[in-house]
């Protein structure tokens, strides 16, 4: 086998469909790919896509394994995005071919910083050192969470809030900024990476939200309040989104009765409108028995709710919850917080 030819023995299900589209002519192709659920014939197109080129010997071999028809004139099968892009609208129709290449252009642009993910924090925070905050929010918004939120605990106080705010506030990031940051970062850690070619949309509220989430009480209260001096509506949002109405059952018996004392019966029926079992568990054991009684009569008469209005009686509770938090009245654990010992 020469250098940099396919090992047949090695391709997948949907490399092997890749192949046999690319020996025939474009209407027959789009016959068969029709006969592919959506997430198939997307699959296909991106092997499509990253095949290209594929020798004779191996046409030959996924031919003769489907049985489907025989090669001729043992010629090279030629694939690439055209290719692909035309078979999608002679299946689909234009507009459905054009969502699948943007799905597609996302997902095998996503990668152009896989490699920070061998590197520990130390490491990274040594690579990006003296790097702005928009550069910076762009590397940790293709991180896993996890590893984000080790590096953002590296940052310093002034800097950790500007990078929070770049990474709630960033939109499409741009294929030059994308591949100039990746292929830099790639250089100085002794590496060589191909530019990506395609726009990828990073950053936003729930990335921070999944950082912060992960890191440390001290890491999280000092983004929180950077992020409130530099845009108080952000903080509030990013805030929002980090307690959830199902987070209740991370809290102490005695902080649950403090906060359902406060809730109308009315509001935490509706609330509890398709909660998972642990929750209703949860409350139904720290409400008293005629308040209770109450409660599984506001349950019954209920009637079918509006998934707008669960999510607003949820959202008055985590209100109550975040209010009963900031008076130091009640605690709620953050993420994977050891339990105290006493």
């Amino acid at each position: 086998m020469r250098a940099g030819e396919l090992d047949v023995s090695g391709l997948s299900g949907a490399q092997k469909v890749a192949v046999v589209l690319m020996q025939m002519s474009p209407a027959s192709a789009a016959s068969v790919m029709t006969q592919f659920s959506e997430s198939e014939a997307e699959d296909i197109a991106a092997e499509i896509v990253r095949l290209r080129r594929v020798s004779s010997t191996v046409a030959d071999h996924v031919m003769t394994e489907f049985h489907d028809l025989a090669v001729s004139g043992r010629r090279t099968a030629r694939g690439g995005q055209e290719f692909a892009v035309g078979l999608l609208e002679a299946s689909f129709g234009a507009d459905k071919a054009a969502g699948f290449m943007d799905r597609l252009a996302s997902t095998m642009a996503g990668k152009s910083f896989e490699f920070l993910e061998m590197m520990d924090s130390g490491q990274l925070l040594a690579l990006i050192d003296g790097e702005m905050p928009q550069t910076i929010a762009l590397i940790l918004a293709h991180l896993r969470p996890g590893k984000a939120s080790a590096v953002m605990a590296g940052l310093g106080d002034v800097q950790r809030s500007e990078v929070a705010r770049c990474i709630a506030t960033m939109g499409m990031a741009s294929p030059e900024a994308v591949g100039i940051v990746a292929e830099t970062l790639k250089v100085r850690a002794g590496a060589v990476m191909s530019q990506r070619k395609s726009s990828e949309i990073v950053g936003g509220i729930q990335p921070l939200v999944d950082i912060i989430n992960r890191s440390d009480i001290n890491t999280e209260r000092s983004v929180l309040e950077g992020l409130e001096t530099l845009d108080p509506e952000l903080a509030t949002e990013v805030r929002a989104r980090m307690l959830t109405f199902v987070d209740i059952v991370k809290l102490e018996r005695r902080d649950i009765q403090q906060i359902l004392r406060g809730v109308n019966a009315e509001v935490l029926a509706v609330a509890m409108k398709g909660a998972p079992a642990v929750v209703l568990e949860a409350v139904r054991t720290n409400v008293s028995g005629r308040n209770l009684e109450i409660l599984e009569a506001e349950m019954a008469s209920a009637g079918p709710v509006r998934a707008s209005q669960i999510e607003e009686a949820r959202a008055e509770i985590v209100r109550s919850i975040r209010e009963l938090e900031a008076e130091g009245a009640i605690v709620v654990r953050r993420g994977e917080e050891d339990d105290y010992v006493y």
